[in-house]
């Protein structure tokens, strides 16, 4: 098993520390993990992406052309990475940051309104996590419980108090994913 997968966004959308608590709960699920983050001096507001491959061998590059599942939560990132996933592989959207959806047919689209789902949880915060469960629902690269775990260990412990909020952001997304789309 491997897998590599591209999550794409603004800055300030929780990219990176979804593919950093991704990376972390595969690696404590005895998986080898690369994370990889690339963002431009403007953080947030500008673009940012997280490559996270996650194998069951060595990984021998952290540098990728292609990816089997793509996490895209604004129209550039969409631009940019849309003809970047391999024939069979994932594309995941949020509906909000989209305005012309993913047009490939040789790929798998889910469509998550995660945005939505987390201004209806009154958690603005809890927006990546919500993603993080609907991508767990279709690529299930690593256990929900080391998910958490994951979470706890890179949350600074003033805000251990949100982890229950965060769990039930992860079930969201797992709830929602690809309902319409």
């Amino acid at each position: 098993m491997k897998e590599e997968i591209i999550i794409a966004g603004f800055g300030g959308q929780g990219i990176l520390s979804m593919g950093k608590i991704l990376a972390y709960a595969a690696m404590l699920d005895g998986k080898e993990v690369s994370w990889m983050p690339s963002y431009g001096p403007e953080q947030r507001g500008g673009t940012a992406n997280v490559t996270v491959i996650i194998s069951e061998e060595k990984i021998s590059s952290p540098i990728l052309d292609a990816f089997d599942t793509a996490v895209i939560l604004n129209q550039p990132s969409l631009d940019r990475f849309e003809n970047k996933v391999k024939p069979g592989g994932t594309i995941i959207y949020d509906g909000y940051g989209i305005l012309t959806p993913p047009r490939r047919k040789d790929v798998k689209v889910c469509r998550i309104d995660a945005m939505d789902a987390a201004a209806e949880m009154k958690a603005a915060q809890a927006f990546n996590m919500i993603v993080l469960g609907g991508l767990l629902k279709i690529r299930p690269v690593a256990e929900l419980e080391h998910v958490m775990e994951a979470l706890r260990k890179t949350l600074p412990e003033r805000h251990h108090h949100l982890l229950p909020m965060n769990m039930q952001a992860l079930q969201k997304g797992m709830e929602i994913i690809c309902q319409e789309g």
